[in-house]
């Protein structure tokens, strides 16, 4: 089996899927009857990414390693701009934080008095399409990195979405995720729930997102690295797979 560590603890994309994060998978009833098609889907979807500038919620994770049966749990606060900035406050059980700036990433460690700076500039197009896939990535966007299937309708927590599974092409993040599945509101035309694949080994990582807030204020100084004095900037060699 794989070492999940080596993927979602060493990889500047990776750290940033640590960050958000589900309580389990929501359950979700699948409706019968003609529903829209995969087109009108994505128009959908063109047509929010052009409305959306920023997002906030609540975000809960789960991280399932089948093998042995074990479950993590985190929980917290995400905020999001569209313009390549995010940030995710973790809270629950312990404290970090993982800051995006444009190409930096930042994961935080109170605990431990550690960040970790990571650069995702060669990831270009596509680290922005996985990291905001359903929150604001069109369906273009989608289109273009991922092979996108419909699956139907169904119902999560009492809301009515269109789920869709996407396949990476890019042979690198294949090796990595093997397939990504999305419950979109067919209202927000958002994620509320988001489930990863990772390849070879059947685990897989269950987002949630709750309670979202769009288009509201959110100011620069949200979005700037700043930590105490006495804490460790270090900068982790990534790794090459993504």
């Amino acid at each position: 089996m794989r070492n999940r560590k080596t993927w979602l603890s060493t990889s500047a994309v990776g750290v940033l899927l640590l960050g958000v994060g589900g309580l389990g998978p929501a359950a979700a009833s699948r409706q019968s009857g003609k529903g829209p098609d995969l087109d009108s889907v994505m128009r959908e979807l063109d047509r929010e990414a052009k409305d959306l500038h920023s997002l906030s919620g609540d975000i809960e994770r789960t991280t399932v390693t089948v093998v042995v049966n074990d479950k993590s749990v985190e929980s917290g606060k995400i905020y999001m701009r569209t313009d390549g900035k995010m940030r995710i406050e973790l809270t629950k059980p312990d404290q970090r934080m993982i800051l995006r700036n444009g190409d930096k990433v930042w994961h935080y460690l109170p605990k431990t008095k550690r960040v970790e700076e990571y650069d995702i500039s060669k990831y270009g197009a596509l680290a922005d399409s996985l990291l905001t896939i359903g929150l604001g990535s069109s369906g273009s966007s989608l289109k273009k990195h991922f092979l996108v299937t419909l699956l139907g309708e169904a119902t999560v927590e009492e809301r009515k979405t269109v789920q869709l599974e996407l396949v990476p092409k890019d042979e690198k993040l294949r090796n990595q995720i093997d397939r990504i599945q999305l419950w979109v509101d067919m209202t927000s035309w958002l994620a509320i729930q988001q489930k990863f694949f990772e390849t070879g080994s059947g685990d897989y990582i269950v987002i949630n997102y709750r309670n979202i807030v769009t288009n509201t204020k959110m100011p620069e100084n949200d979005f700037r690295p700043r930590w105490p004095k006495d804490v460790a900037v270090v900068k982790p060699q990534a790794n090459p797979g993504l």
